[in-house]
């Protein structure tokens, strides 16, 4: 690889490192050659979200007790605080309770819609079917949001308080001791090209040293993975698990609209064969969020998520719903953790710890994980805080006393109730055995049980899919506007951009390594045994398999193409690809969704 010519820094502006872009070659960037400016802070927290502006938060809360201030950064890869969050959302207040006492007092705060009842409904083709629902699903107390308004808002209180919050700056690897401990972050370079030269644009990342580190990225983010295959931090917890989440929000006919009403249906688009369900969550000013969970153990290759969410709409409730002067304004999608107390992870490495969806502490059965999430972050800070307190000079922040508080707190009872509810669809009896277990367990066992239902076979999502040829093709509608559009109208609705030219940053890659020979197999396998699931099966419309005879990457006439300037961040791709080979990495800082409503 080529040296790069780059100047030393002469300027910390803000805290991005600046260069003469004059004297910057157009050459191969090496980063065994770069200097980077290294900023120390007391804590580093990777991700703008509920559960890491809730640690920030909290830390500036116990700095009277310290006796001292403390440098608190939080790194966010949105362009914007909650620019790429997305979820149902229903919040259940009782770790921003705990938080902010006093948030109902204050003018701006977003839980202007409280949920008013709650519903669950079978759908079959034609019909809709009121059912029970699970006590743990009750909404009585709990808010209707935007969770983008809602971290956005917690961002504000953060900066207040005196918070050092940077959006646009994309935690995107490890920094590493002498020891091997963590010993905070670097941000991604900014200003290569698409094959990694410098453009004149070119700033190198940014190390971000702190000590202790705080990794809230939300699910299966990419510094995460990587920690938890470092330290081995899986080794007595089961695989993490995901479900696809796509979601819209409409602004429907005021004949159409009730607020505070919460639905949720199970049956009809899915087959009996696959997890899932669907949700409408009537928002605040006329607004009403709905959207469609699907388990990415689902085995048929041929299934498209996009297309069984458009095609869930025009079942007649959801056409009902969506009648008369209806207008839909947002889209996306995000994978979430469905693994529960089972794929909880040792949460705390040598520097540091992983929150939130880092760590994974959805309830399923609720179909929540805000609360846990934020709860979990105030425990990692009173950790943090401890660990302040003390001589610095022993070592790597020891975070072990955090994991040993989640374990008695309520978030850990809270998982604990429904540890097997999830897991029951993967026994022998199979989804309605699922359905028949769960509804046994959540009514009456709340948990109380002897056993625990473990992934013993340690079966991934990705490990799920079964190949193409016990399947037949679905035979989807197609689009039927203003009710379903094709994937790239409701990708506008995103408003998602990342500079065209820079690296991609969904490789294909294994064990380290990516070649015009590894993609090649890539292709072959995922062509010719799950009739290229990718191309179906991502959100965004990133993946094609293209016709291509002359491609030296390319099998029997097809390669793989990856519009990588379409992704919402999903990352489902990462979860699900059969073959395991593609990796999610963060691009350029500020590049991905704009969301503002979900």
């Amino acid at each position: 690889m080529l040296a790069c010519t780059v100047l030393r820094p002469r300027i910390l502006n803000f805290n991005r490192l600046l260069h003469s872009s004059s004297r910057v070659n157009r050459q191969l960037f090496d980063p065994s050659t770069v200097e980077r400016v290294s900023e120390d802070a007391d804590v580093c927290i990777v991700g703008a979200g509920p559960a890491g502006l809730s640690t920030a938060i909290r830390l500036k809360q116990l700095e009277q007790k310290l006796g001292k201030e403390l440098r608190v950064v939080v790194l966010e890869k949105g362009a914007e605080v909650g620019s790429h969050i997305l979820s149902g959302a229903v919040i259940e207040p009782r770790a921003l309770d705990e938080l902010l006492p006093d948030w109902a007092l204050r003018d701006d705060h977003p839980l202007t819609q409280s949920a008013t009842s709650s519903h669950m409904r079978f759908l079959t083709k034609s019909l809709s079917i009121p059912i029970p629902h699970p006590p743990q699903m009750s909404n009585q107390g709990n808010y209707i949001v935007s969770l983008s308004r809602f971290a956005a808002w917690l961002g504000n209180i953060a900066e207040e308080m005196g918070v050092e919050v940077y959006p646009g700056f994309a935690g995107a690897g490890v920094v590493y001791a002498d020891d091997g401990s963590v010993a905070g972050v670097r941000t991604n370079e900014v200003g290569l090209d698409k094959i990694g030269c410098l453009k004149e644009s070119f700033e190198p990342g940014m190390e971000f040293r702190a000590k202790v580190t705080l990794i809230a990225e939300g699910a299966h983010g990419s510094i995460a993975k990587e920690l938890i295959q470092n330290f081995d931090l899986r080794q007595n917890s089961d695989p993490q698990t995901y479900g696809i989440g796509l979601k819209e929000v409409w602004r429907v006919d005021p004949t159409q609209y009730r607020p505070g009403e919460v639905v949720h249906t199970m049956g009809w688009p899915l087959d009996f064969r696959t997890y899932g369900g669907g949700w409408v969550y009537h928002m605040a000013d006329g607004l009403v969020s709905l959207g469609l969970v699907i388990g990415l153990d689902y085995a048929n290759p041929y299934l498209s998520p996009y297309k069984e969410f458009q095609r869930m709409k025009h079942h007649p409730y959801f056409a009902q719903l969506l009648s008369g002067n209806s207008t839909r304004i947002a889209y996306g999608a995000r994978s979430l953790n469905e693994g529960g107390l089972q794929s909880v992870p040792q949460l705390h490495f040598p520097g540091g710890a992983l929150v939130g969806c880092s760590a994974g502490f959805v309830n399923i059965a609720k179909i929540k994980g805000t609360h846990n999430a934020m709860k979990s972050g105030m425990l990692a800070a009173e950790a943090a805080a401890a660990v302040l307190s003390q001589d610095s000079s022993s070592g790597p922040a020891d975070m072990s006393q955090y994991e040993t508080a989640l374990k008695n707190s309520w978030v850990w009872s809270d998982l604990n109730e429904v540890r097997n509810l999830r897991e029951s669809f993967h026994t022998p009896l199979g989804i309605w055995g699922g359905i028949m277990y769960s509804g046994v367990d959540s009514l009456l066992l709340k948990g109380r049980t002897p056993w625990t239902f473990r992934n013993r076979a340690r079966l991934t999502d990705a490990q799920h899919t079964q190949p193409a040829y016990r399947f037949h093709p679905i035979n989807y509608p197609p689009p039927q506007p203003p009710l379903s559009t094709d994937l790239l109208t409701s990708l506008t609705l995103t408003g998602t951009n990342h500079a065209e030219d820079q690296p991609v940053h969904l490789r294909v890659r294994k064990d380290g390594g990516e070649d015009n020979a590894l993609r090649k197999l890539h292709v072959q396998r995922n062509v010719s045994e799950y009739a290229g699931l990718l191309q179906r099966a991502c959100p965004a419309g990133v993946y094609e398999y293209v016709e291509d005879e002359t491609a030296a990457d390319g099998w029997n006439g097809h390669k793989l193409v990856i519009n990588s300037q379409n992704c919402i961040h999903c990352k489902l791709c990462d979860i699900k690809v059969p073959t395991q080979d593609i990796t999610w990495t963060v691009p350029e800082g500020g590049g991905g969704p704009k969301y503002t409503i979900t």
